[in-house]
């Protein structure tokens, strides 16, 4: 009876440290910052940073967070989707070796959400007077993806104020008109600008759930792969939690679920700041009008270093799948295109991330900031 009742106790004890561990695994779960909204008050604040917005004569308004001036100016420029927090995992280490302006660029963030201004050139000047008026010194700007576009463009036409440039996995020459469209970017944009002519499902996130291209890769063993995990838990919370970013408790932030929700998030449904209709410029290329990439390639004087993810783990050594759709930002042939164009670059690729480097690899994305500012400011 002893014994029993020991066994009983050890039992009871195992389903008690199980029932702990599940409550932690799914708190964690639910209350991962995706998006880096809380950078601010969890680190940001403590690290010196602030939060401002620089106002244009013509109304226009970008917001920008600056860190404490601890060494040479840093420009950093987020990608699609996303926000000057998209930064958040390299700011701490960055905010010592640099004085930091990450800042939204319009339709994204906190920044200004008019349509007449999604486009490079409109986006690209006011990030020159940004330069002129509120960093009012040479900077080193970093952008990613289409943030990777906007540096380029700043780079080519302002010079003067350009120390050095790092272009990180920006989509040149895979967005323009002919290859985009075998891209699963592009086909991503496609579904903006059609779920915003149409009217039959609610939401944005409703009818990416039913379109988003992702799901090839999802039901390439079961059929109902994409319905199974992604789909229908994400309808099913947001049956119980209207009008909020869907977090399915038992998926852990590595599986990137989550993260797929998040990044869906929207102005159009009230889930997030990102405007849908900045996605239709890509779309129908109005957001390249006066915008000569090769030509702004070619008139970058800054050293530059242009960085390129690997292949990913389902399409290597390719950067296609087997419908010929691009998985990645550019292929190695737009990679190298983009380094013979600009007179003193320096190409740096097989990274082991999806796309976005600083926030997969952020040891290394540091590394190679910091490396650029020693090589720059020690010859």
């Amino acid at each position: 009876m002893h014994l029993i009742y020991k066994i009983l106790i050890g039992i009871g004890i195992v389903v008690v440290i199980l029932i702990v561990a599940a409550v932690i695994f799914a708190y964690r779960n639910m209350n991962y910052d995706y998006l880096n909204e809380n950078f601010l008050e969890k680190k940001g604040f403590k690290l010196g940073f602030s939060e401002n917005i620089a106002s244009l004569d013509d109304g226009s308004e970008i917001y920008y967070i600056e860190g404490p001036d601890n060494g040479s100016n840093l420009l950093l420029l987020h990608g699609q989707q996303t926000t000057c927090y998209d930064y958040a995992k390299v700011l701490p280490k960055l905010s010592k070796e640099f004085h930091i302006y990450a800042l939204d660029y319009y339709g994204h963030g906190r920044s200004s959400k008019n349509p007449d201004k999604y486009n490079a050139v409109d986006i690209g000047n006011d990030i020159i007077w940004f330069l002129e008026n509120i960093v009012n010194d040479k900077t080193y700007i970093s952008g990613h993806s289409s943030g990777a576009l906007i540096a380029a463009y700043v780079s080519a036409k302002a010079p003067d104020r350009i120390i050095a440039t790092v272009l990180e996995d920006g989509p040149f020459f895979s967005t323009l008109p002919g290859r985009a469209e075998k891209t699963i970017s592009w086909l991503g944009f496609k579904n903006m600008y059609d779920y915003l002519n149409q009217d039959e499902i609610d939401t944005f996130m409703e009818y990416s759930l039913e379109k988003d291209y992702m799901q090839n890769f999802f039901n390439t063993k079961d059929p109902q792969g994409w319905n199974k995990i992604v789909k229908n838990p994400a309808l099913e919370y947001l049956d119980k939690n209207p009008g909020q970013i869907p977090k399915i408790w038992y998926y852990p932030p590595k599986m990137g679920v989550n993260a797929i929700y998040a990044l869906n998030a929207n102005m159009q449904d009230g889930t997030s700041h990102y405007d849908l209709r900045f996605g239709v410029t890509f779309y129908d290329f109005s957001w390249f009008d006066g915008f000569d990439l090769e030509d702004i390639l070619k008139n970058i004087k800054a050293p530059t270093i242009v960085m390129h993810v690997a292949p990913n783990d389902m399409t290597a050594p390719s950067y296609y799948d087997k419908n010929g759709i691009l998985l990645a930002a550019m292929d190695e042939v737009d990679a190298q295109r983009v380094v013979d164009l600009i007179p003193n670059s320096k190409y740096i690729g097989g990274f082991k991330s999806a796309h976005d480097i600083h926030a997969d690899l952020p040891n290394e994305y540091i590394d190679i900031l910091v490396n650029l500012k020693n090589e720059v400011e020690h010859r």
